[in-house]
């Protein structure tokens, strides 16, 4: 196990999550699944966690009540090399979820991604202050990121 692993609390969706995430991602696989013993705070033998692994990341899905739900605050970035994968990622994470801006995306559990290309983080980070400028500006009134208008509107600056 990594040193650091996120652990993501849903109500009593661990299972389903870690299904749903495993699903999308090709470089990805379940792990161990834990049940409630007897005298746990939920029935003898429903799922307490599910540990899986996304793009060699692990995580723990954790069933542990409604005390606590997702906020946009915590988000898991994911960096996609063409605009195919942004398309892929953001059509099946955002099945049943919310679509956000500036390539964000809250899926059917209420977790925040950010799916987002390469080539977003190196038109923002060029030394020509006013092309990134404008590629800043057109991301602003994207929800899903487009590298073809972002291009064009670095490209146009």
């Amino acid at each position: 196990m990594q040193k650091i692993t996120p652990f993501l609390w849903f109500n009593d969706q661990a299972e389903e999550a870690m299904n749903f995430y495993t699903s999308i991602f090709r470089n990805s696989k379940a792990g161990d699944i834990r049940r409630y013993a007897e005298g746990g705070p939920a029935p003898k033998g429903t799922v307490m966690s599910a540990s899986f692994q996304i793009e060699g990341q692990e995580l723990i899905a954790f069933n542990g009540g409604p005390h606590f739900s997702f906020t946009p605050a915590i988000s898991l970035f994911v960096d996609c090399k063409t605009q195919e994968e942004v398309d892929e990622l953001w059509d099946k994470l955002s099945e049943g979820g919310q679509p956000q801006q500036c390539g964000w995306v809250t899926d059917k559990f209420g977790l925040s991604w950010q799916i987002i290309p390469s080539a977003l983080g190196e038109m923002l980070q060029d030394k020509n202050g006013t092309k990134s400028k404008a590629a800043m500006q057109a991301m602003m009134k994207m929800h899903k990121i487009d590298v073809q208008r972002l291009q064009h509107a670095f490209e146009e600056a």
